[in-house]
């Protein structure tokens, strides 16, 4: 086990790991609460969604960690859970089954792409700089988003967003969480995110603003009203509001897939020569749990960014995947319990990540304004469009365009010049 997982070459071991896949857990289990929520709004059975989620994130996780020994939690995306609710059944009027088979077909356009290592090339061919753009832009993007679960940021009609009120006692609760946190991890105390979340879950439960489960164990929902649905309605797919569709499921998932990718390879120092090890596998795992997702019901899955809260407590091999994929089967049938983890306990370890994140920054050449720009548009794009894709589609636009100011333009690959202005169209027609 420990030679498949390289344990020597990477510098880790099995408690490293283990506490790794549990943070990550930890920190993405909301999902399992959440997507039920969110997709049940477009008129799916919550239970089958409880059951399909779980189910999706054990077989992805399992997938990358043995495949592409990568450190990685696989789930249905957040963002795209809410497009395909808000934006496609709701707002399109499409109806839920054909949605679902739009992400099916998605999956395997992802897998046939995968397969012919064209999401790999496109991946490898990113230039370094970006790289580490979008590796730190995710950085302030979950940073913010852990900012917002904590209600330190909250919305604004008149400056859009502004300090919450830090006496409402789940913000003050987050922000303990946050401070015992960083002292932890500043007093060098190895696994201290995972600490620090517990604690912060305890202390909850003690002053009644964490739910205390009425029981431990639940019966596991049924699969039937969603299993083999998008077998059903392959015949419906093919009008342009479908394909449209389609197009921005491969759009969102590749990218925000290949961010999370970068950003953990990056963090866990797994980078070689520009390139990530494995990574044709771990795209591959990443379609192929999208295929088998719609099948359970669900809409598309996408690596998890907070993976990096795994990363940052000693992360490094496929092993961390598969300690979280067990953490999922076991969730299957402790339901009940999973009300204890709220955005409030989850958000300071996400805010410490993406600062750990944000450091970066400083492997950007910050001497060059042809690559200043476009990085800089990549990072802060994130957080203010509230999408790691956008962040990404934004960089890769003024790249090109600042290379051929500079007269570089040779030193840019043709793939990117294709990326920029497919991009474009993408901003113009959807």
């Amino acid at each position: 086990m420990k030679n498949f997982f390289q344990f020597a070459e990477r510098e880790t071991n099995y408690r490293k790991e283990t506490l790794a896949g549990i943070t990550t857990f930890l920190s993405m289990a909301y999902i399992l609460v959440v997507n039920p929520i969110i997709l049940s709004e477009a008129g799916i059975d919550k239970g089958a969604l409880f059951t399909a989620t779980a189910l999706s994130a054990i077989v992805g996780s399992l997938l990358i960690g043995i495949l592409a020994n990568f450190p990685v939690g696989i789930a249905p995306s957040m963002g795209l859970n809410s497009f395909f609710t808000f934006s496609v059944v709701i707002g399109m009027g499409i109806d839920w089954e054909i949605a679902l088979t739009g992400v099916f077909i998605a999956g395997i356009i992802f897998m046939i792409l995968s397969l012919l290592k064209i999401r790999e090339k496109i991946i490898n061919v990113i230039p370094k700089d970006l790289k580490h753009a979008i590796a730190a832009g995710i950085g302030f993007f979950i940073a913010f988003v852990g900012l917002k679960n904590a209600g330190i940021v909250v919305g604004n009609e008149e400056t859009f967003i502004s300090i919450g009120q830090l006496t409402t006692p789940t913000t003050a609760l987050a922000a303990f969480g946050f401070v015992i946190t960083l002292m932890m991890l500043i007093r060098g105390i190895r696994g201290g995110i995972f600490y620090g979340i517990v604690i912060t879950t305890i202390l909850g439960m003690i002053i009644g603003l964490v739910q205390i489960p009425t029981s431990v164990v639940g019966q596991v929902p049924s699969l039937e009203p969603t299993f083999g649905v998008v077998f059903q309605h392959l015949g419906d797919i093919f009008t342009p509001e479908i394909l449209a569709v389609i197009f921005t499921f491969l759009f969102v998932a590749f990218f925000d897939t290949a961010g999370a990718l970068i950003a953990v390879a990056s963090q866990a120092g797994l980078m070689k020569n520009n390139e990530i090890p494995n990574s044709g596998r771990a795209l591959l795992a990443d379609s192929t749990s999208g295929v088998v997702g719609a099948i359970f019901g669900t809409s598309t899955t996408a690596s998890f960014v907070e993976s990096s809260a795994g990363v940052a407590v000693g992360g490094r091999t496929g092993f961390t995947s598969v300690v979280i994929s067990a953490c999922f089967f076991i969730a299957l049938f402790f339901s009940p319990i999973l009300g204890v983890i709220t955005p409030e306990v989850t958000a300071p370890a996400l805010i410490i990540v993406g600062a750990l994140m944000a450091t970066e920054v400083k492997q950007i050449d910050w001497s060059r304004l042809e690559v200043v720009i476009p990085a800089f548009v990549t990072i802060i794009m994130m957080p203010l469009t509230f999408s790691v894709a956008t962040g990404i589609a934004l960089g890769f636009i003024l790249y090109p365009f600042a290379m051929i100011a500079k007269k570089e333009w040779k030193q840019v690959h043709p793939i990117m010049y294709t990326l920029g202005g497919l991009f474009i169209l993408y901003f113009i027609f959807l």
